[in-house]
């Protein structure tokens, strides 16, 4: 079997025999080659798999570095399952050619074409459009896809190029317009589609970044990490888009001894952010503020630890069914694990893990109360929620009383978390 790779493009004509499907990938690493942003890339990498070549949609890395060129390079031939082709995003700068090649260029498949551009910094390439121009007048192209990074103007968002450019563009396929199916962008993390000049317009950023909201009609709530597809269907070129389910990609997690050492990093790092959190705190307390402030930093830093590691453990529900799957846990825990262990630690004269458990099983009940009302997110009206300090208790909405139910801490320490939107 040939190995799959990364394709540095050398020439602006690109005949491809036995393509018949295209998948494409949008802004994987613009945000940072972190491993919770690599593992939703590698999801995409098997979702495209299915299909005969792969296209990245731009901003591969967070800066043109050699060093992040060579990371999504490597993670990328590592786990691809076939070529995958590239196109510049703005923030794909620097030795992008060294690495990828040509910023323009064509892809030739017997029953249509893909047609590279280079809009990084907002304007399109003479050679590009001229090369564009080109490709559409030959009379073996009947159907193109146009893809660029930067979307042009459209229905849905103002962060595109400029009027002026996409009449720059629409000069160089005018035409030959009817060949024209579709305009592909990425930049945006989101997608939507949108017909821009009665051309399908398809804009794709989820295959890595965190998706965000773009407008009041494009919530990140509603979006999730997917891919997009093109293929043919009796000789017509048509698309869909596959949502990535959040428990994509498993390769690491299939290793049995490597599961387990995972599982056991993050419970170190756990164990250290929650280690360096309570000696802020009595840094704190001692007038040290610039002690207790490095130690936040470091709890901060190996949370964050934990977290790329457990992403490549975590297995979790759709976003808007995932609040309900943890009430289960926390009706077990002070329905009957906590009320038990409090028996035993009473039993055994053990006065202070008595009362902890007693604490911890009442703020658990409100912890079950309120992710029951939390399973409908978008029905989900609670602003406020307020946490004691000293036991860990919860309580909603903005009235805090002069003491606490469980422990009898004062109100006026209650840590307060207010929604943003």
């Amino acid at each position: 079997m040939d190995k799959k790779k990364m394709i540095k493009v050398s020439a602006p004509i690109l005949r491809l025999a036995d393509v018949h499907s295209v998948g494409v990938i949008g802004d994987p690493g613009c945000e940072g080659l972190g491993t919770y942003n690599m593992k939703v890339f590698a999801g995409a990498l098997e979702e495209t798999a299915r299909d005969d070549i792969t296209l990245i949609a731009g901003d591969l890395v967070p800066a043109g570095t050699k060093q992040h060129y060579q990371n999504i390079r490597e993670i990328t031939e590592i786990l691809a399952g076939n070529d995958v082709y590239s196109l510049r995003g703005n923030h794909d700068t620097g030795a992008y050619t060294d690495y990828f090649g040509l910023k323009n260029y064509a892809l030739l498949t017997e029953h249509f074409a893909v047609v590279v551009l280079d809009n990084a910094f907002r304007t399109f390439e003479d050679e590009g459009l001229a090369l564009l121009s080109q490709v559409l007048a030959m009379d073996e192209v009947t159907q193109a896809v146009i893809a660029f990074h930067i979307p042009v103007p459209n229905h849905f968002i103002l962060n595109c190029v400029s009027e002026d450019e996409f009449s720059r563009l629409r000069a160089a396929y005018q035409p030959w317009r009817e060949k024209v199916t579709y305009l592909l962008c990425g930049h945006v993390h989101s997608r939507f589609v949108d017909t821009v000049d009665n051309i399908t317009l398809i804009c794709t950023g989820g295959g890595g970044a965190m998706i965000e909201d773009v407008s009041k009609d494009i919530r990140a709530c509603s979006v999730e990490h997917h891919v997009v597809h093109f293929y043919e269907e009796q000789n017509t070129l048509k698309y869909r888009i596959s949502d990535l389910a959040e428990n994509c990609y498993r390769r690491e997690r299939d290793d049995t001894v490597l599961r387990q050492r995972l599982k056991e990093t993050v419970e170190a790092e756990l164990m250290a952010h929650l280690k360096y959190l309570m000696f802020a705190d009595r840094a704190e307390r001692r007038g040290l503020g610039r002690i207790s402030n490095l130690f936040r930093a470091l709890a901060a830093s190996e949370y964050y630890h934990a977290r790329n590691f457990f992403s490549i453990l975590d297995q979790p529900a759709p976003f808007m069914e995932s609040a309900e799957t943890y009430v289960p846990g926390e009706d077990f825990e002070y329905r009957h694990l906590y009320p038990m262990l409090a028996e035993y630690a009473g039993e055994r004269r053990y006065p202070l893990a008595e009362q902890a458990y007693i604490g911890a099983a009442a703020a658990e009940s409100e912890h079950a109360s309120l992710l029951r009302e939390a399973s409908d997110p978008e029905s989900f009206s609670t602003e406020t929620v307020c946490v004691c300090p000293i036991c860990g208790y919860v309580m909603s909405g903005d009235s805090v009383p002069e003491r606490c139910p469980v422990c009898g801490g004062p109100g006026r320490q209650f840590e307060k978390f207010e929604a943003k939107d």
